[in-house]
């Protein structure tokens, strides 16, 4: 038995002789990862074909003042929602639709056809996107013509169906005059 408690000892004091075990190494710093983004959110596009979409709330008005001609489209007592100025001095139409945001797209639809322009912010208050159209450009005769809607569809902005009245025609006429 004295053996095994020596042989034991031995042991013992050889283990006691071995290396410490090296050090943990030190825990990763912690990495920052960036937020994840999130797309913005987009507007909303009514559902169906273009044609089927309700109309915008609202109706339009013609005036004139000393720049020309003015026909804004909208709610009675707000904001105008759509605007068609005649420029007399410049010979030019401006299409404007209410709404904050970065230059983009403005699409027009009419039952006849379709065109794309470059918008960019007015810099007014309230902020409008707004493109300049020709007087002599087919979209206008194709807006005053069709038949009984037009759609606007504007990057950032939610996409609406707006009557074709008389007024569009009216603008238009002014230009060309």
């Amino acid at each position: 038995m004295k053996l095994h408690y020596a042989l034991f000892a031995g042991l013992l004091a050889l283990s006691a002789c071995a290396p410490p075990p090296p050090p943990a190494a030190p825990a990763p710093a912690p990495v920052s990862l960036p937020k994840p983004v999130v797309p913005a959110a987009q507007p909303t596009r009514p559902a169906g074909d273009w044609p089927d979409w309700p109309l915008a709330a609202g109706d339009w008005v013609y005036r004139r003042d000393d720049r020309g001609s003015l026909a804004l489209f909208g709610p009675a007592g707000q904001n105008a929602t759509v605007t068609l100025r005649c420029d007399t001095t410049r010979r030019r139409i401006f299409l404007a639709r209410a709404g904050a945001g970065p230059a983009g797209r403005i699409v027009v639809r009419s039952s006849s056809t379709m065109k794309e322009f470059a918008g960019s912010p007015t810099g007014a208050t309230p902020p409008y996107l707004a493109t300049e159209i020709l007087p002599t450009d087919p979209i206008l005769d194709a807006m005053a013509f069709s038949r009984g809607r037009i759609a606007l569809e504007v990057d950032g902005q939610p996409s609406i169906a707006i009557p074709s009245w008389a007024e569009i025609t009216r603008i238009v006429e002014d230009c060309r005059g």
